[in-house]
Order: structure tokens, then sequence, then C-alpha cells
């Protein structure tokens, strides 16, 4: 018959308990090494097999992915929409069980160990494309199209966004309608992107015989960006500033009404104003900003499941567009007219 634990217990003279627990090295034990020698040396003597566990007490080894923001940490701060893209992903991998290790500015040496899985939150060059591909397989975008090249994308409908802002503003006869957007190139300087709201609102705007070049103002994607931007309008158009602009962010948006009202034009009963993303700092100024809802930690959530999705069998890429939300607030409130 096959050795027990019962049967090196006895000829030890040592509990059940702590003999399990001895010979499966349990680091939390207490107990003297001359037991433990004695413990080892017995089932070694009477020739004790371990009995392979049943199906029910293997626990497979929790899967490791990578989660590569293309922000540095205090980018991060200053940007709370990558953050609460970040913060879907990370809660939604723990309800998965998956093991998340973080990487910021894109910084790969961060990466000691292998991965399983890769979620890619920002704008990515080419080679960066490439390079992330050589750690896996699984690998998902977030606010980065790169469908074409074969990946899974979470992005959000700029378009409509966009033609749902112009639409709030011609119902309010505000037919002059300016553009605050951003620029940025990947951690590389490989790829410049181009702003997808810009482009969604030339094309609205033209299609209305409404697009004026000289009403769209080029910044960074930051307060300051924003501020520039808006004493650059304020500058060059003087009294034909006009009374409705899109801000392409809550941050720059900021900014634009940190500078109009240091001009003391009345938000919103001379200039109506709309921004994007909709994150806390749209609600902690005054007055308070109409912005565009992104749902940001449902975007992390979706990349997540697309990822654990790849992990239980091979399959062609997807493309998950989600929509967005207007949310008004007192930047466009004109019942004070």
């Amino acid at each position: 018959m096959a050795t027990t634990l019962k049967d090196i217990a006895q000829a030890t003279g040592v509990s059940l308990t702590t003999v399990s627990r001895v010979l499966n090295r349990d680091p939390s034990l207490s107990v003297g090494t001359a037991t433990r020698k004695r413990i080892f040396a017995t089932a070694a003597q009477l020739n004790y097999q371990k009995m392979p566990a049943s199906p029910e007490e293997i626990k497979p080894r929790p899967q490791k992915i990578a989660l590569v923001q293309w922000y540095s940490k205090s980018r991060e701060q200053d940007d709370l929409y990558y953050m609460a893209i970040r913060m879907g992903i990370e809660q939604c991998s723990q309800q998965h069980q998956l093991e998340v290790i973080r990487v910021f500015q894109n910084n790969l040496t961060q990466l000691t160990q292998p991965v399983d899985g890769v979620i890619a939150v920002g704008k990515f060059s080419a080679d960066q494309v490439q390079l992330l591909r050589t750690l896996t397989a699984n690998l998902v975008f977030v606010d980065d199209d790169q469908f074409a090249a074969g990946f899974d994308s979470v992005i959000t409908d700029f378009k409509l966004a966009v033609q749902q802002v112009v639409a709030v503003f011609l119902k309010q006869q505000r037919r002059d309608i300016g553009l605050i957007y951003g620029t940025e190139t990947t951690t590389d300087g490989q790829r410049q992107i181009h702003d997808p709201r810009q482009i969604a609102f030339k094309e609205t705007l033209t299609a209305q015989q409404l697009y004026r070049p000289e009403f769209t103002f080029q910044s960074d994607f930051t307060n300051q960006g924003g501020y520039r931007a808006m004493q650059q309008a304020l500058t060059t158009l003087g009294d034909q500033l006009p009374h409705a602009f899109f801000v392409a962010n809550d941050p720059m948006a900021t900014g634009a009404l940190k500078a109009l009202q240091k001009a003391q034009i009345a938000v919103p009963q001379r200039v109506s104003l709309f921004s994007f993303n909709d994150t806390v700092l749209a609600k902690y100024v005054y007055p308070e900003l109409s912005s565009v809802h992104v749902a940001t930690e449902l975007m992390g959530c979706t990349a997540v499941k697309l990822l654990c999705s790849r992990f239980q069998k091979k399959r062609p890429p997807q493309r998950v567009e989600l929509g967005t939300q207007l949310i008004m607030r007192a930047s466009t409130n004109l019942e004070s007219e």
C-alpha cells in the first residue's frame, strides 16, 4: 500500500496537520529544524509519493497583463481622462482576476517579466505598435484606432459628439462658432496625432457653410494651452470673437474660461463654451462647463473583456466604438440673457 501522511505522522510522532504543512513547505509554519528534517527523512524512507491535486484543487496562475500608459505619472495627473481609463482597466481586471503591471510613458524597460496580454492606452507609432506586438499576440488598444493594423481597438465616436455640440449652438442661434483644439505626438516623436474633433468640426460646419478657419486655434491639451489659445483669439479677433467655442478637452476649456474672465467677457452671455471628456474639472470651475461625457471607465473595461476573449480563443480583430452624452451646465445656459 502507498504511504500516507498518517503513516509519516505515526512514525515521527508529529501531528498529521504539521506533517502536511511541512511537506507542502508552508512558509507560515513555525516548527523546529530538527522536526522538519525528521519528517522529510521519514517521508523519503517510507517512499512517500505526493498525490496529484484534483482539478478542483488546482489553482491556475493568475494571468498577467501590462497596462501601457503613453502618459507619464505626472502628466496623467494633469489629464484625468487617461487616468479614468486606467482606473477602469484596473477595476475590471480585478474582477477577472488579472494581475496588472503598470507601465508609464510607454517605457517598456519597466517590464521585468513576461506578460500574457497588453492593453495600450493612448497614441502609438507604427514602430511602437510592432514593439508591443513582440511582447504578446494578445494586444488591445484604447483611444487609438489600430484596427486597420490588425489589432483590437476601443475608441470614442467623436464625429457624432461634435455634430451634437454644433446643433446645441445653432439652436441657441449662435452661428459664429470657434474651436480650440490640440495636437500631440507619440512618445518617440514618430507620429503626429491629428485631433479627430477638429476634423469632425470642420466637416460639420463646412456642410452647413459656417466654417471659418480664422475662428480655429491650435495649442496643446493643457490648461495653459487653452489659456494661450483663447488669448490669441481675443487678440486677433477683437469684437469679431465668436459667440460660441467648442474646446477639445476640459483642461483646455478651463484655461480658455480663465482667459475670458480675465478679459471680462461674460460666459455664457457673450461667449458660450462647450468642452469635451467631462472629467471632474468641468464641475469645479465657475460657471460649470457643459461637456461631452466620454465613458472612460467603460472604455477600460471593454478593453479588458476583449483581452479576456483573446485568452479564450483566436478570433479576428474587433473595433468597438462607444457613444457619448452631452452634459449641459452653466457655460451654455443662456436663460439669463
